[in-house]
């Protein structure tokens, strides 16, 4: 049918030019014109597709218009509600008057619900002892007249109140409606063969290419939409993470180096040779190669002095120095080695030595804070957030891989309460309102804090992080002066995803 309609709109374009009123239109197998909305969606198909090859162009004219209810059908059948309460009832004077509930067996209750109040009100019956009776000899059923103009017209001649009014009574509704006016496209033409869509090898060997209609390309059409896929849970709360940091100006650190030495992992932050996390039950040693190449002569010459014989107002811990221990490669346990790294690149010009870029890369180019003369230091603010390894075993609780957020704060001066403080903002940035902190032991801060989260759905507390400040011994070796301090921190990145 869609064909011959199509057909029939280009018929009627090529005898008159232009149809001014898409309802005058009769749909192949229908006796009458096209004047509902259901026909004219039919047409407007029709139009759509001879406008996509532009052979015709139409414009598109709106109507209002009101259909009946099935109760205003009803009405238009049996009459309104108040007319059959009124010739229900016995004339004044010529019987029994009906009581109400007589009314209702007769007509039924909702009838006589609605009929009555208005029957009384248009002065149609009146009341009688107990019941009512007629007390006018005819009556003019104006609603179902009304509704019959409706019906046939889809309006009344009566005007917007009472149009309104039969709204509020639910007896009609309104309906938007369409109608067009079409006229020739730049294509048109009688014929409704499908142009072509693809140029194929027969075309080309039988030449009938070149009399041949070809579709247009849509070049602005999207194509259809892929099934992506979606973000890891932890990538979602990594990125969080990262955006707090950067919104508070911290700098991101370079984080790439999965295998460290020993020296950089363990011996630069003052944690001893002798500590068991450097066990092979706890950390991933490589096999080939064994050994790291050496760092920097005099920082390895004072790091290990102050392990094993003390220094910067330390004892250190009177041990013998092992080059085979420090030289170990391993798998990082923590990206406090990177920390390490960069907390002796930003140290540079405090040992007189000049860093290309330094105080841009590491410091967003800030000056001294010191009171005195200039002694090269920058205040900085660094993140860190990558994977760390860890030979443990695995169960429920503990994987071998899992990622770290690291942070580090320098400048003069610092207290352990900016570290809370600043800890209590950074947890609240991540919507965790709920942080605490425990006094704790680690080798390289003091004092040292653990950090505790309240989990709503455990209904306990869980630990989230480690935090402290950097100990002299890890901060003067490296060059830093006497004044600086330095607040570091770590956790995981998945307690508080879990958390969350």
């Amino acid at each position: 049918m869609a064909e011959t309609l199509q057909q029939l709109i280009l018929d009627s374009l090529d005898a008159q030019s232009i149809i001014d009123d898409t309802r005058s239109l009769t749909i192949p197998g229908q006796a009458t014109p096209a004047t509902s909305q259901e026909d004219q969606i039919t047409i407007l198909g029709a139009l759509n597709s001879l406008l996509s090859r532009e052979m015709i162009v139409y414009e598109t004219h709106e109507t209002l218009s009101h259909v009946l209810t099935p109760e205003g059908s009803q009405i238009v059948e049996l009459g309104s509600h108040e007319a059959r309460v009124w010739a229900a009832l016995p004339a004044k004077g010529e019987g029994s008057p009906l009581t109400p509930v007589q009314l209702k067996k007769q007509v039924g209750d909702e009838t006589a619900k609605v009929g009555q109040g208005r029957a009384f009100k248009n002065g149609w019956i009146g009341k009688e002892g107990d019941g009512f009776v007629q007390i006018v000899p005819t009556i003019q059923d104006a609603t179902r007249v009304d509704l019959r103009e409706i019906a046939s017209a889809g309006t009344s001649k009566a005007g917007e109140k009472v149009l309104a009014d039969l709204r509020k009574r639910k007896l009609i509704i309104q309906r938007k409606g369409q109608w067009f006016t079409v006229k020739k496209g730049p294509y048109f033409s009688t014929s409704t063969a499908k142009p072509e869509t693809d140029l194929t090898v027969e075309m080309l060997t039988a030449g009938t290419w070149k009399t041949s209609t070809f579709k247009k390309y849509n070049f602005d059409a999207e194509g259809a939409p892929s099934d992506g896929g979606a973000l890891h849970p932890l990538l979602k709360v990594r990125e969080e993470i990262r955006n707090i940091f950067l919104e508070m100006g911290f700098a991101e650190m370079p984080t790439s180096s999965f295998v460290e030495s020993g020296f950089w992992c363990f011996d630069a932050l003052f944690v001893p040779q002798q500590h068991p996390a450097r066990d092979l039950q706890d950390t991933f040693y490589l096999s080939d190669p064994k050994e790291a190449l050496p760092p920097e002569p005099e920082y390895y010459k004072r790091v290990s002095t102050v392990h094993e014989h003390g220094g910067f107002g330390s004892t250190g811990y009177r041990a013998p120095w092992s080059h085979e221990e420090s030289s170990k490669l391993l798998l990082r346990t923590h990206t406090t080695a990177s920390s390490a790294h960069m907390l002796y690149k930003l140290a540079a010009k405090c040992r007189g030595e000049n860093v290309e870029g330094d105080a841009e890369e590491f410091a967003h180019g800030s000056s001294t804070t010191g009171d005195g003369p200039d002694d090269g230091f920058r205040p900085a603010k660094l993140f860190s957030i990558d994977r760390v390894f860890r030979n443990e075993t695995m169960d429920a609780t503990h994987l071998a891989e899992f990622h770290q957020v690291e942070g580090v704060v320098a400048d003069r001066n610092l207290t352990l309460a900016d570290l809370i403080g600043f800890m209590r903002v950074f947890f609240k940035k991540m919507g965790i309102e709920k942080v605490r902190f425990k006094p704790a032991y680690n080798p390289y801060t003091e004092p040292s804090l653990e950090i505790f989260a309240f989990h709503p759905m455990l209904d306990r507390w869980v630990e989230v992080g480690n935090s402290g400040m950097f100990r002299p011994e890890m901060l003067e070796p490296m060059g830093f002066p006497k004044d600086v301090r330095v607040h570091g921190w770590g956790l995981s990145l998945e307690r508080p995803t879990m958390i969350r």
